[in-house]
C-alpha cells in the first residue's frame, strides 16, 4: 500500500509528470506561502474526497457518479474556501477564485474517477494523500523559485545580498512558464537517470 502514496511523490507527480492543474500552479505560485497555502486546500479537498467517494462508491449509479463525484468535492472545496477566509483573510485574499476552483482541478476528479471509485478506503486515502503532497511539495518549489528570484525574499523573509535586482519577469506570467518549463525539464532528466541507474543495477 505504501506504493500508493509514493507514487504520487515522484513516478507520477501531478505536476512534473501529469501535468494536471496548471491553472493555480501558474497563477498563484508567486510567493511560496501561496504555493504552500494552495497545496494544502487541495491536499484536504482530494484526500477528503477521495475517503468519501470510497466510503459510497458502491451505493453511486455508475450513470450519475461524475455529478455525485462533483458535489461531495465541491462541499470540501467550500468548508476549504471558508476556512481560509476566516483563519488567514489575507492569504485567502491573495489566492482569489483559485480556490473555489479547485473544484474543477483535474487532479482531484481524476484521482475521485480512476482510484477513488475503484478501491477500498484505504488505499485511495494513501493515493489521494500521495497525489496530494506531491502537488503541495511542486508548488513551493515554483513559488519559492519566483519569489527567491522575483523578491529576495522566501516565505516572505529576506534572503538575497544587498545591491540584488528582482527580476520582475518572475513575478509575471512569464515567469510562471518559464520556471515550470525547466522544473519538468530538470524533473525528466533526473527521472531519466534514476531509471537508468535502476537497469544497471539489474542488469
Amino acid at each position: 500500500m505504501i506504493k500508493d502514496f509514493v507514487k504520487g511523490l515522484w513516478k507520477e507527480n501531478p505536476i512534473f509528470v501529469q501535468v494536471l492543474g496548471m491553472c493555480p500552479t501558474l497563477a498563484v505560485t508567486t510567493k511560496a506561502l501561496f504555493g504552500l497555502s494552495m497545496g494544502l486546500a487541495t491536499t484536504f479537498v482530494v484526500v477528503s474526497s477521495s475517503v468519501v467517494i470510497s466510503v459510497v462508491r458502491k451505493f453511486v449509479p455508475r450513470q450519475v457518479r461524475i455529478p455525485i463525484f462533483t458535489v461531495i468535492i465541491a462541499t470540501f472545496v467550500t468548508a476549504a474556501d471558508y476556512f481560509l477566509k476566516a483563519n488567514f483573510f489575507q492569504i485567502s485574499k491573495a489566492l482569489g477564485p483559485y480556490v473555489p476552483l479547485i473544484v474543477v482541478n483535474c487532479v482531484i476528479l481524476g484521482r475521485a474517477e480512476a482510484f477513488a471509485s475503484k478501491n477500498k478506503v484505504g488505499r485511495s486515502f494513501l493515493d489521494a494523500l500521495g497525489m496530494g503532497v506531491g502537488f503541495t511539495a511542486a508548488l513551493i518549489v515554483l513559488g519559492a523559485i519566483r519569489e527567491i528570484l522575483g523578491a529576495g525574499t522566501i516565505f516572505e523573509f529576506p534572503i538575497m545580498w544587498k545591491g540584488f535586482t528582482n527580476w520582475i519577469v518572475m513575478v509575471l506570467p512569464a515567469g510562471a512558464f518559464i520556471t515550470l518549463g525547466l522544473l519538468v525539464g530538470v524533473f525528466n532528466i533526473l527521472d531519466k537517470k534514476m531509471k537508468t541507474r535502476r537497469e544497471i543495477a539489474k542488469g
